[in-house]
């Protein structure tokens, strides 16, 4: 079976002294040199690009499995078979020249952790840019403003708003008051259809100008009870799952909301991987470009679907001769604490049966 692998060698230069790559088979997919052997709890370690053509003397340090490797725009997520220091990303940014024309690559390797403790410096603002393209719904007589957006009155298919890319429609929201929301209650099948129309297309929301907890006020509702409505609103998200309900607060933060709701997903769209990891996150397709497996996972769907219900563990090495020894161990284990299994005896010569 072809597997994705993790590699740290060893290098002998003294800036970048370790060479990491991700190879499947004998096809490399990237390569970095790097500064340590794993970034440690709030930072960040840089990373150079390795073409690996030099002939410096190489160290293999460990070859581990990998369990999933995902593309979330700009950055490259990593899941290794292992049990500690198994999460980690790529981020790869295209920075530009300070004294001459052109871009240059920086390429930061970093945890899970790091990223928990490093607090990013964001202060919103109700600012856009050209590359965002807005189509408005005719029928709004009060839009929300998207400046220094390409914006577009025109009638919509589904939705208030909605981002037009090269090629159609790639969200719609639709916008709602406290009380178009509340006046919506009275007849809640059309507002089913509504939802509906808007789980057509990839991403799609619901955002109200209003709080949660103003639909659990039953000076604001009225004619309505609290516990009527805290009903009717789960019964949208329990029946719509694809659409997104914001409850923003007022007008101005739902505006707010619905430009970057489509900032993020243009920015996510323009972003691209380098090319050999992007190929090979194609090739294990999905909703998104990602790889989910291993030799973990496959091992346990061998002992699950097809081993006899009475075997030995070194049946399993037999079966999967390239599984590190520790991993047919903590398949065995973790499916014995969920009951699938159970042992008899001890050691090499113990017996697996499955319940």
């Amino acid at each position: 079976m072809n597997y994705l692998w993790w590699i740290l060698e060893s290098t002998d230069n003294n800036k970048f002294p370790y060479r990491l790559s991700i190879k499947k088979e004998n096809k490399t997919l990237l390569c970095l040199r790097v500064q340590s052997r794993w970034p440690g709890a709030g930072s960040q370690i840089f990373c150079l690009r390795d073409l690996e053509d030099y002939s410096d003397p190489l160290e293999e340090i460990e070859r581990v499995p990998v369990v999933s490797l995902n593309r979330y725009g700009k950055r490259l997520s990593v899941v290794l078979d292992r049990p500690t220091n198994k999460r980690c990303e790529f981020l790869f940014l295209k920075k530009k020249y300070k004294t001459k024309e052109g871009e240059y690559e920086q390429i930061f390797w970093r945890t899970q952790q790091g990223l928990k403790e490093r607090k990013p410096r964001v202060k919103l603002t109700a600012r856009g840019d050209a590359r965002i393209h807005v189509l408005i719904d005719i029928n709004e007589k009060y839009p929300w403003k998207f400046q220094e957006c390409v914006v577009e009155r025109k009638a919509l298919p589904a939705g208030d708003y909605a981002l037009l890319r090269d090629d159609g429609i790639a969200a719609v929201v639709e916008r709602k008051t406290f009380e178009n929301l509340r006046s919506n209650f009275n007849d809640i099948a059309i507002l089913h259809q509504k939802l509906g129309e808007l789980e057509a297309y990839a991403h799609s929301a619901m955002v109200v100008e209003a709080n949660y907890s103003d639909f659990l006020n039953p000076k604001k509702l009225t004619v309505y009870t609290p516990t009527y409505a805290a009903k009717v609103l789960a019964e949208l998200s329990a029946l719509h799952p694809g659409t997104k309900i914001v409850f923003a607060g007022n007008r101005k933060l739902a505006n707010e909301w619905t430009l970057r709701f489509f900032q993020a997903i243009e920015s996510h769209e323009r972003d691209a991987l380098p090319d050999r990891v992007a190929e090979i996150a194609e090739e294990y397709g999905g909703p998104s470009p990602d790889f989910k497996g291993g030799i973990y996972y496959d091992i346990r769907e061998y002992i699950l679907d097809e081993s006899r219900n009475e075997f030995i563990s070194a049946e399993l090495k037999d079966k999967f001769p390239d599984a590190p020894e520790s991993t047919v161990k903590r398949v065995l284990q973790d499916l014995k604490k969920e009951g699938l299994i159970t042992s008899m005896g001890r050691g090499r010569k113990s017996r697996w049966i499955k319940v």
